[in-house]
């Protein structure tokens, strides 16, 4: 298993109201990142997790456990949200599926 992919897990903190302008400030989005090996999901993994095909589902293998809390996975300019997660003895492994880039 290379490991060869940067991913970045992002936890997103909303924007605050600003009164005088009566709009919202942009969200602030703090990036942390890992190697992964990154590969397509495959068939019988995307039957058990979403009971069906999903396109633009990628599996996720980190070599030690994440343990920080995130909301989303940035792979690329691709943003992914978790479907799935298991931890193994000391891998981490995460079933993804792509989101829009506002908010989840």
């Amino acid at each position: 298993m290379r490991c060869d992919t940067e991913v970045f897990f992002q936890s997103v903190s909303p924007g605050e109201y600003d009164e005088s302008t009566g709009d919202y400030k942009e969200d602030t989005v703090l990036e942390e990142k890992r190697h992964a090996s990154v590969t397509d999901t495959g068939t019988d993994t995307m039957n058990l997790v979403y009971g069906a095909i999903k396109q633009g589902s990628k599996t996720v293998r980190l070599q030690m456990h994440y343990k920080k809390t995130f909301d989303r996975i940035r792979i690329g300019n691709a943003l992914y949200r978790v479907d799935f997660e298991r931890k193994l003895r000391t891998k981490h492994v995460f079933v993804v599926s792509e989101v829009q880039s506002g908010r989840n």
